[in-house]
């Protein structure tokens, strides 16, 4: 039996999910498609602490193991207030607020439709 696989849009609106399930706020999917080569989406959220954006790695990662996604690569520490967890068609960057404004990937990606945005 084949397993279906998801589609990039349904993996980026489960993690829209689960990160607004957790605390996490100011979450922004974007679409890049047609932006971009590298990736279709970024969902963009904010966390009040390290350790919150550390939880929220973890359960990212754990939630979408389970639903056969593989992580390709993450980049960053919750010390230093940025993670970002790439699963190809989907990168996450999970941000402590000064540093989503120092990084401005909203700004950078202005063309890029938003597709969800959750305060």
């Amino acid at each position: 039996m084949e397993t279906q696989q998801l589609e990039a849009s349904d993996v980026a609106r489960l993690i829209v999910e689960l990160a607004s399930d957790r605390l996490a706020f100011d979450i922004v999917m974007l679409d890049l498609r047609g932006l971009a080569s590298f990736t279709d989406y970024f969902v963009i959220m904010s966390a009040d602490s390290s350790r919150l954006i550390q939880a929220l790695e973890e359960d990212l990662r754990s939630s979408l193991k389970e639903a056969k996604l593989s992580l390709h690569r993450r980049e960053g520490t919750a010390a230093s207030g940025w993670v970002l967890l790439d699963f190809s068609d989907v990168i996450v960057h999970i941000f402590a607020p000064e540093e989503r404004e120092f990084f401005g990937l909203e700004r950078l990606w202005a063309r890029a439709p938003q597709v969800v945005r959750i305060l």
